[in-house]
């Protein structure tokens, strides 16, 4: 079952983009637009989103982390960062999008999310159409925009997911958390048609391990799911990484030549490798207008 899933991505990997082949008109990169995601609390999740963020703006790339866990954001925590606005301000009408925005390490962008978002969700089609204006009207054009989402099966999770272009699985070897991980992509692929979900393994005690709960998610899933996963490799567990949230600095930054920081760099590059769904929601203004639930053919 490894060999077959393994083999299927390689094989999509090579694919060439149908942009590289169309007119310069077409060649316009597009913003990656990436949800990381988790069917439990606890697997690590935010560590991921901010390393993998520092470690592509080490690289040169644009990134925008979009704080998602909007009943317990901790983004800004991670990194070390206290932001003096959030989301809540900008529809308040208090500041600009540009206002709420803050700057991360390597010049990254985080919006901050704030107590009450939830209720964005039902915002008239005035304030909807303002957000959207806004991010019409920002000037900062990203790479790849990274939505670090709520953990389980809540509605802003789905909304946030079905929106992203890319959907990225974190969970661990333990048993609850895979469990968790195979019951989030089983509702978003029985009631919202997803088909393609990447995956990584938090906390492994080796490669082994790794593959083993990949290949535990591809036989269940393979049996009861149409739905394919591209395992894109395992992170090891060890305890320096607790000790560098508690100094708010990232692994890939503080201790740049750890095995678990290295496995955190090849993540990123994997997940800029992973071809580009060329279809209309791989806009950032459509992942917008999708959240705030606006036509994306209305503009």
């Amino acid at each position: 079952m490894i060999k077959v899933v393994t083999d299927q991505a390689g094989v999509l990997r090579s694919m060439q983009s149908p942009l590289a082949e169309g007119s310069a008109e077409l060649q316009i990169p597009m913003t990656r637009v990436l949800s990381i995601t988790s069917g439990k609390g606890g697997v690590g999740k935010t560590v991921v989103v901010s390393n993998i963020a520092v470690s592509l703006a080490k690289q040169g790339k644009k990134v925008l982390i979009i704080d998602a866990n909007l009943s317990l954001a901790n983004i800004d925590v991670v990194l070390g960062i206290l932001p003096e606005y959030n989301l809540n301000h900008f529809f308040n009408g208090e500041k600009t999008l540009e206002e709420v925005m803050v700057e991360g390490p390597y010049g990254l962008k985080i919006l901050p999310a704030g107590s009450g978002v939830q209720q964005y969700t039902r915002l008239d089609g005035q304030l909807k159409m303002r957000l959207i204006d806004s991010l019409d009207a920002l000037q900062e054009h990203f790479d790849v925009v990274l939505i670090d989402t709520e953990s389980g099966l809540s509605d802003n999770v789905t909304y946030f997911n079905v929106a992203a272009q890319d959907i990225l699985v974190v969970t661990t070897p333990e048993p609850t958390a895979m469990t968790d991980a195979y019951a989030l992509m089983k509702l978003l692929s029985t009631q919202y048609h997803q088909k393609r979900f990447l995956l990584v393994v938090n906390e492994t005690r080796g490669t082994a391990e790794g593959l083993d709960v990949f290949e535990k998610l591809t036989m269940v899933s393979g049996r009861y799911l149409d739905i394919f996963l591209d395992y894109l490799g395992c992170i090891p567990f060890d305890r320096k990484i607790h000790e560098s949230v508690r100094q708010q600095q990232v692994m890939v930054d503080l201790y740049p030549d750890h095995k678990v920081a290295q496995a955190l760099n090849t993540l990123s590059e994997k997940l800029i490798d992973v071809p580009v769904n060329n279809q209309a929601q791989g806009t950032l203004q459509f992942f917008w207008k999708q959240f705030l639930g606006v036509d994306a053919e209305a503009s």
